[in-house]
């Protein structure tokens, strides 16, 4: 290699090295309220106006400059020009990544970040060389003695904190249903599988108000969630029994599991669509690595959700193969996928 391709392979390596330093200014912008407070402002916020909205003693200042030049290179903030005075200032502005990150906007993604920076996470990728070389099940295992699952129903903190960000997740399923109404519709029943706290389901009642939408989840997930016209909630364990219904959802969920425990779902979810005498539907929301024509943004963050599944969990991300082997499988004769934002319908 000549001098310019080493310091390239070497720029590459600490970018990947150094990229948990991102994440952590991603976490702060999060836990500082960062976006909340330019959006507050009501017009792109000078660095004065910010460190005195935040509350940061003004000898900091350079500090949230420095915090706020990585962040505008990342793409979660961006700069113009500002008059204060009669003077030319540096004025911060939202993105659409930031605008995501609006606590009290729908949708939010908020929720979703925090939980992401849980030491449940954190330790049990930081033992994922040490679990190549032991016998535990997963990193998490590893790091922690116990499984995510396990780690999640004794922690209430985390459990908190973990159902926040996957009914913050659901949010996005506002964008999706614009252009997927027709998949709910002419449907009287519908059980959303491992749907926790309802968040679909609100907002996929919302459009259509004569579905019968149940949630089931683990006991200790839908404990005290109150019942609407058309919205209930099940405790039990889909790896048991799945209620009948016209159709079953899956959003995010079999990427969490093993090929065999999908399997089972899958066969428990066919059992669910089957029992009135006529065949329904299976809809899966997930994640399908691969596909043509897939920006590198897009296919890397697909890779990281896979490293995650393998981290805490015995699941993984799959290729479309691979989830054809699984309907089959489980006893399908035939699947279409559709490619929605980024996501997959099967």
């Amino acid at each position: 290699m000549d001098v310019e391709e080493l310091f390239q392979a070497q720029a590459h390596l600490y970018k990947y090295t150094y990229s948990f330093v991102a994440s952590m200014c991603l976490k702060s912008a999060v836990n500082l309220g960062i976006p909340d407070a330019i959006f507050k402002n009501g017009q792109p916020i000078t660095l004065s106006e910010l460190v005195l909205a935040l509350q940061i003693q003004p000898t900091k200042s350079g500090h949230v400059y420095r915090l706020m030049r990585l962040l505008v290179h990342a793409g979660f903030f961006a700069t113009t020009k500002v008059v204060k005075d009669d003077k030319e200032e540096l004025g911060y502005d939202l993105t659409p990544s930031s605008r995501l990150l609006l606590k009290d906007n729908v949708p939010t993604l908020s929720p979703f970040v925090r939980a992401m920076f849980h030491p449940a996470l954190v330790h049990s990728s930081e033992s994922l060389p040490e679990w190549f070389h032991r016998n535990e099940t997963t990193p998490c295992d590893t790091a922690f003695g116990m499984s995510f699952w396990e780690y999640l129903s004794q922690n209430q903190e985390f459990n908190g904190l973990f159902n926040e960000a996957m009914v913050s997740d659901s949010g996005m399923v506002n964008l999706v249903m614009k252009n997927c109404k027709s998949v709910f519709e002419g449907l009287n029943s519908l059980v959303d599988v491992g749907g926790g706290k309802g968040g679909v389901g609100r907002i996929v009642c919302e459009s259509l108000p004569n579905l019968q939408w149940t949630v089931l989840d683990l006991p200790h997930v839908v404990e005290n969630l109150p019942d609407s016209t058309n919205l209930k909630f099940v405790g039990g364990d889909m790896f048991q029994s799945i209620p009948s219904a016209d159709a079953v959802l899956l959003k995010l969920v079999l990427h969490a599991y093993s090929d065999e425990e999908c399997i089972k779902v899958l066969k428990k979810c066919k059992e669910a669509v089957s029992k009135k005498g006529k065949t329904g539907k299976v809809i899966i929301i997930d994640i399908v690595v691969g596909q043509r024509n897939e920006n590198h943004e897009l296919t890397e963050a697909k890779l990281f959700f896979d490293m995650i599944m393998m981290v805490v969990v015995t699941g993984r991300e799959r290729e479309e193969k691979e989830w054809e082997k699984l309907f089959l499988e489980a006893g399908f004769s035939h699947y279409k996928i559709t490619n929605i934002f980024g996501q997959k319908r099967k």
